[in-house]
């Protein structure tokens, strides 16, 4: 069976290879590594230090959104934060509309460390970009988007 194709053009399967490894050589560039830089002393894990900016940009969530905006498991999201609440960054409390639900939100310490690993993600980033040209910043940002509001879409059925 050959490549789908995109309108006649290059078969889809080496986009999406190129993608993931374009996505995956970002991953590691300057603005991951001053982020890393960062939270290795606090012994802060990647998946941490999201959950952290999560409980940031959303105080008294519970920890199924958590789970949702992540699309991983409850009790996957209860060793994160359980994790987070032993380094004091987290405070987990019941929810006084359902005590069966808890609700998150950042230690004042927890705030200040979210505070300064976005800064140093931002200056990361800032460094990267840059580098680039207004359009080129402009392409990227439309290519995201579109890449985002792609997966967003859900699964599309392939042709038989």
């Amino acid at each position: 069976m050959l490549p789908r194709r995109r309108n006649g053009s290059r078969p889809i399967s080496r986009d999406a290879e190129r993608l993931l490894d374009l996505l995956n050589t970002l991953g590691g560039t300057t603005f991951r590594q001053l982020l890393w830089q960062k939270a290795s002393p606090l012994d802060l894990t990647y998946a941490q230090s999201q959950v952290l900016f999560y409980v940031d940009e959303h105080p008294g969530c519970h920890m199924g959104d958590v789970a949702k905006a992540f699309s991983v498991t409850l009790p996957a999201v209860t060793h994160i934060v359980d994790r987070l609440e032993e380094k004091q960054f987290v405070q987990r409390s019941a929810d006084v509309a359902d005590r069966r639900a808890y609700v998150l939100e950042l230690t004042r310490r927890g705030a200040e460390i979210a505070r300064d690993l976005k800064a140093a993600r931002m200056e990361g980033l800032e460094r990267v970009v840059g580098r680039m040209t207004p359009s080129q910043r402009g392409q990227a940002v439309e290519g995201l988007e579109a890449l985002v509001e792609a997966a967003l879409a859900g699964p599309r059925r392939s042709p038989r």
